[in-house]
């Protein structure tokens, strides 16, 4: 294994664990981003939904209060209208009476509603407008004629839910559209008051501009003005009317009047609104989604009210999750730079470690030379300093053991080399004095052979001879063998000598060996 695999090998797996890490961590973090803008888009448009809400839920309780108001008045216009014309018949009564009646009362104007000749229609009779005069009521609406006739033959009129305030001979519709007037709208109140016993029904009417300036001023335009001021990031609201988006033609008709925004704007209308609009009239649920308008995400939330009106509700989604999403932004970079910290940190701890490591691999490596000298510095307290520190013992033992056998080694080659010279000399001294006893013992041997030869050749044989010459026969035999026996001494002791020259010159030569290789570790 090469320097630095482990190094490498730790610093890259550490790498990728935080990288894994940090892959998981950003995508948990990004999916709780997701849903903490989604969350806090959500909370905000439904905090300017209720409030529009209660705008309107205001509005309509002080619209409410007011309109009675006015349906009061709007009676006991209609009651002093019938005063001043004294119960006369509607062919009595001039234009120009009701223009100065509805002067005196600070009308709008009045108009006489009375059959027609061939009694098939209710029309505008006599009015203080010559524009009401000759308006058909059986056109305008069906409803509205039959409760008309039924009290001009002196019956009450039917509650359809619609009125604002009804009696036995009275009705008061909501502010409406005059369908007398062309051109620009216009809007009034109108009651609907008959006498018993006259043939015509009074229709005094009043501009709804009290109603009108009141709703405006303090309404849900008023809260949706309101609402875009303290919020930046409003795009568009507005309270729509799902059934005119069912049914577009019901914005065509004066009565009821109805149209599509009722208040605010829409100008962001998609294909997919008005499925959600049409959708709402039966479904009640809140319904938020999406969408691009030029290239921005708007985050568009339907929330249905009462029965028939949807707030609508249209929020710039990308400035909405802007500061989520820097918060967010900064909490990432501060975990991936804690994330970079703890493994620089962890690197930085590692390399200590694989540096300690290092100094011990080292000082082995230089043991593995034959450095016995070699010895690891390692003061951090940990095992791998315990574990040099063992290391350097071991090696002043060994270099100890070392000397120590060199000493004896060189005092084993110093006596071997001794011994050798000695065993060489006594080699040769013992060379010379086994030569010299061999030939002094044969010369003797010789000498008595002779010797004994002679005595042989003196004495003749016989009984009387025999004894003595097998002693000298004896003698013969006994010299020979002292010969003989001399002669192995002196070899033997001549090849002891021999033997122990050899082995001290091999001894010498194992001595030197050893002290070549002793020469080889450093100590």
């Amino acid at each position: 294994m090469k320097s630095g695999t482990l190094r490498t090998q730790f610093i890259i797996r550490a790498f990728i664990i935080l990288l894994v890490i940090s892959l998981i961590s950003g995508v948990f973090q990004i999916y709780l981003i997701q849903e903490q803008v989604q969350k806090s888009v959500r909370n905000e448009a439904n905090l300017i939904a209720n409030s529009v809400e209660q705008g309107i839920i205001s509005t309509n309780l002080a619209a409410v209060s007011i309109e009675k108001q006015i349906d009061l008045n709007m009676e006991s216009y209609s009651r002093h209208i019938a005063d001043l014309l004294e119960g006369k018949n509607i062919s009595e009564i001039t234009n120009e009476e009701l223009v100065k009646i509805r002067d005196d009362l600070g009308l709008a104007g009045i108009t006489l509603f009375a059959r027609t000749a061939d009694k098939n229609d209710i029309v505008g009779t006599k009015s203080s407008d010559e524009n009401e005069i000759g308006f058909s009521l059986k056109e305008f609406s069906e409803d509205g004629y039959s409760n008309m006739d039924d009290m001009l033959n002196d019956k009450s009129p039917v509650n359809d839910g619609y009125y604002s305030y009804i009696t036995d001979n009275m009705f008061v519709i909501p502010i409406s559209q005059s369908a007398s007037n062309e051109g620009e709208p216009v809007f009034f109140k109108y009651a609907y008051y008959h006498v018993i016993g006259t043939d015509y029904i009074i229709n005094p009417y009043i501009e709804a501009d009290d109603v009108y300036k009141f709703t405006e001023k303090v309404g849900p335009n008023a809260w949706i003005s309101s609402s875009k001021e303290d919020n930046p990031f409003v795009e568009e609201i507005a309270v729509l009317d799902n059934r005119v988006y069912k049914d577009p033609s019901l914005a065509e008709k004066m009565y009821p009047p109805l149209k599509k925004v009722i208040y605010g704007s829409f100008e962001y209308e998609t294909k997919r609104d008005v499925e959600t609009l049409i959708e709402s009239e039966e479904n009640k649920k809140i319904v938020t989604y999406i969408q691009k308008n030029n290239g921005e995400k708007v985050y568009k939330m339907f929330l249905p009210i009462g029965k028939n009106q949807v707030i609508y509700i249209a929020l710039d989604y990308a400035e909405m999750s802007s500061p989520v999403y820097k918060h967010s932004t900064v909490l990432i970079i501060t975990g991936l730079i804690s994330l970079i910290s703890l493994f620089l940190l962890i690197v930085r701890f590692f390399n200590r470690i694989y540096e300690n490591i290092q100094k011990i691999i080292d000082q082995i490596k230089l043991l593995e030379k034959g450095d016995l000298t070699a010895k690891s510095k390692v003061n951090d307290g940990s095992e791998l300093d315990k574990l040099s520190k063992t290391t350097n013992r071991m090696v002043e033992k060994l270099n100890q053991l070392v000397t120590d056998t060199q000493e004896q080694a060189k005092n084993t080659q110093r006596l071997s080399m001794i011994l050798e010279t000695e065993a060489a000399q006594s080699v040769d001294k013992m060379y010379e004095l086994s030569t010299e006893a061999t030939m002094k013992s044969r010369e003797q041997l010789y000498e008595i052979t002779e010797f004994l030869n002679d005595i042989l050749n003196v004495l003749e044989p016989s009984e009387e001879n025999s004894a003595i010459i097998k002693n000298v026969e004896k003698m013969r035999s006994v010299a020979e063998n002292r010969t003989a026996a001399v002669t192995n001494t002196t070899i033997t002791l001549s090849d002891l000598m021999q033997s122990l020259h050899e082995q001290s010159s091999e001894l010498s030569t194992i001595s030197k060996i050893l002290l070549e290789h002793i020469s080889k570790f450093k100590l």
